[in-house]
């Protein structure tokens, strides 16, 4: 199989990113540009979009110089960096505007045919003209892909040989007043800049060929930049001569009037259409092969992909081009065409600056040949968007959606490559700065409860409800890790890091991280993991399990109890009432007593996130506090009520006085939280060796109670007061 024919920067990048940019734009409308704009406001015009185009043209440069480059160009360069279904959505974007740009060179050649042989120029006309000279140059990038690119060498010495011409012209037209800015009766300049615009687009003509060079690390820089650098120059030359020779109602009116000043007319005209052919061309070059490309990764049909002869020239992709720009060239009016193009090619640029800007700020592997600075990508960016604004707002925001709509697709589509994902790189980069941060603000003791709930959640059927629940009671912002016990005695054989991550709809559907890990023992395992998982800035504060009924006597339980409490962990044990589960999600006791000085603080917090839920948004929740002390009760609910109203949680408040029974505090809670749907109560102190005792007696008062929480908050919660004996 013959080698397939590559190309230098000369021929496969400068030259057809040159005559692309010195196209139709220049010839047709660069004069009417300066007649509506005056000369100050052209050259402002000019330099606007040539910021655009030279922030791209560098961004795209360095991304090109870190990553080897493959067929697509930009398309191939956003897919490797920031994923296909950015890559695709705006490759797709930049295709159509290539496609569409095809058509825009086409009508300008149309307009100057039919207008030198006096053929006829109305739209009909037009639309004749272009579509047989597109089916001309289709014809020519069938044959060979060679010969359409030695044909340009022709066509940049015949612009050369025009643009002479132009400068040696005549001044008979040259205006008796300057005009430096816009005037009335004129365009504005937000039309006159959407028409001018896509004049800067022509590098990527070169880039699109990315797939066919030698070398496109050095030539897709050298040869983009060197084009665009020299368009610059022949733009604010000619706008310059133009404004000094050419009255400004002329401009405005007459497309042709470079051939009536030149020194030689049929030179213009061989360079307009040289111009005009070459550029479409280019298109017709690099437009199939960005679809062939995203064809080759799925983001397209398969169809698109495949291609002919030793060179695999995507010659159904060239199809699909032809089909687009026959389209643009039924619409028949350069100025509108012109307009559509901006609005793509705007789109596509901005994405292509915030793609480096987001690779050289948070890529530690992004390491280019061609280096520039950071902020070169942002202000792309923000230039592109700005200008988006500034031209059509509606058709930025139609655009937004377009590409937001092709991006959501190509993610449901699932399409994946052996390629970085820039976006992976921004995400560590920004958790790196947080934890940094948040490491930094470690001992703020005032800080609002964020949980960070290491979870134990067994495997039984109701495990789906203490997923819930420890989700419910994390909050919006905090952190649930699931660990999935597995006890294999004897057995050292660690899992593998990636086998410890459980992915499971179970768990991604309620944002919970899961593991599992082999242990020897369930409870040396919940203290090894206590005691070690986590890192700087996001330790874990919450430990949450199923109450353990059945192990008052364990031994072992009665350790890992002593050690989490040591650790100072947030304590959360669920009984859950597998009858009645959580009922209708509409009651909350919160019961205090005047020894729950930290773990009322701590139900308070967790009854936030509670009413946050959206199942339990309706729910009522009662603060239930046992008097013994005979306390005046308008004194305590007066402090009870400060208190709640200090955490911004609405809540009934009820005294209940024991000073004369002395009933036991579970009888009490037997008595009146029977039907609530969830019951929160805190854990007392007591000695490790009275453990047996409460779990039994916790146990008995499970038995006629709903599903409950059991809490014990850490020393880091606030101390609130409630006892109110001495307050009277």
């Amino acid at each position: 199989m013959a080698e397939k024919k590559k190309y230098r920067t000369f021929e496969g990048v400068f030259t057809p990113s040159l005559l692309t940019i010195l196209g139709v734009i220049m010839y047709m409308r660069l004069g009417w540009v300066v007649g509506n704009a005056g000369l100050i406001g052209a050259i402002i015009i000019i330099i606007v979009a040539h910021v655009i185009a030279v922030t791209t043209g560098l961004s795209i440069s360095s991304v090109a110089s870190d990553k080897k480059i493959g067929a697509g160009g930009i398309y191939y360069v956003l897919s490797r960096s920031m994923g296909i279904p950015i890559g695709g959505s705006i490759g797709i974007a930049l295709y159509i505007g290539t496609a569409l740009s095809i058509a825009l060179y086409l009508v300008g050649f149309a307009e100057s045919f039919n207008g030198f042989f006096g053929l006829g120029m109305t739209i009909n006309d037009i639309r004749i003209t272009g579509s047989i000279a597109l089916i001309m140059l289709t014809a020519l990038a069938l044959i060979s892909t060679s010969v359409a690119l030695k044909a340009q060498f022709v066509i940049l010495t015949a612009i050369a040989i025009s643009l002479i011409s132009i400068f040696l012209g005549t001044s008979e037209h040259a205006p008796q007043t300057l005009r430096l800015f816009s005037h009335e009766g004129s365009v504005s300049l937000e039309v006159v800049f959407a028409v001018f615009f896509p004049a800067v687009t022509g590098f990527t003509a070169g880039i699109a060929m990315s797939g066919d060079l030698k070398n496109p690390k050095k030539s897709i820089p050298l040869g983009t930049l060197s084009a665009i650098g020299i368009g610059l120059i022949v733009y604010l030359s000619l706008a310059i001569f133009i404004a000094f020779s050419v009255d400004s109602e002329v401009l405005k009116t007459d497309y042709n009037f470079l051939m009536k000043m030149a020194l030689f007319a049929p030179a213009v005209v061989a360079g307009i259409w040289g111009a005009t052919l070459s550029s479409a061309l280019g298109g017709i070059l690099g437009g199939p092969r960005i679809l062939q490309a995203m064809s080759i990764d799925k983001v397209t049909p398969k169809l698109f992909g495949k291609g002919k002869g030793e060179n695999d020239e995507p010659v159904n992709a060239l199809f699909m081009v032809f089909v687009i720009a026959e389209a643009g060239i039924l619409i028949g009016e350069l100025d509108v065409i012109a307009r559509v193009v901006s609005m793509f090619y705007l789109t596509a640029y901005g994405f292509i600056n915030i793609s480096y800007f987001l690779e050289s700020w948070a890529n530690p592997d992004f390491q280019p040949s061609f280096k520039i600075k950071r902020w070169i990508g942002l202000l792309g960016f923000i230039a592109c968007f700005a200008v988006m604004f500034k031209l059509d707002m509606m058709a930025m925001i139609a655009a937004f959606a377009i590409v937001g709509l092709l991006y959501f697709a190509l993610q449901r589509k699932e399409v994946k490559l052996q390629s970085n994902d820039v976006w992976r790189s921004v995400w560590e980069n920004v958790v790196n700065k947080g934890l940094k941060k948040i490491n930094a603000n470690a001992d703020d003791e005032n800080s609002n409860w964020n949980p960070n709930i290491i979870l134990f959640s067994g495997q039984s059927k109701h495990q789906a409800y203490l997923l819930e629940l420890c989700k419910t009671v994390s909050g919006r912002t905090g952190i649930v890790t699931n660990f999935k016990l597995i006890v294999e005695k004897g057995n050292y054989k660690p899992f593998k890091r990636t086998e410890q991550i459980v992915r499971d709809d179970t768990f991604s559907e309620l944002g919970i991280f899961a593991r599992q890990i082999k242990v020897d023992n369930i409870y040396k395992g919940i203290t090894n993991i206590a005691t070690t998982f986590g890192f700087s800035g996001v330790e874990p504060n919450t430990i949450m399990m199923g109450w353990p009924k059945g192990l008052e006597n364990s031994k072992e339980y009665s350790q890992m109890t002593e050690t989490l409490l040591l650790l100072d962990y947030n304590l959360l044990y669920l009984d859950f009432d597998k009858k009645m589960k959580f009922g209708n999600y509409n009651s909350v006791d919160l019961w205090w007593r005047e020894t729950d000085s930290k773990n009322a603080e701590m139900m308070l917090n967790i009854a936030r996130f509670i009413i946050a839920s959206p199942k339990w948004h309706q729910t009522k929740i009662r603060v239930l506090f046992v008097n013994n002390n005979n306390v005046d009760a308008e004194i305590i609910y007066a402090k009870i009520y400060e208190l709640v109203e200090n955490l911004r949680v609405i809540v009934e408040i009820k005294i209940i006085n024991n000073a004369v029974e002395q009933e036991p505090f579970y009888n009490i809670i037997k008595q009146y939280s029977a039907t609530t749907d969830l019951t929160l109560i805190g854990i007392p102190n007591y000695k490790i060796e009275k453990q047996a005792e409460f779990v039994i007696k916790t146990n008995d008062l499970f038995e006629t109670i709903g599903s409950t929480l059991l809490v014990k908050a850490a020393n880091n919660f606030n101390v609130l007061d409630l006892n109110f004996a001495k307050d009277e």
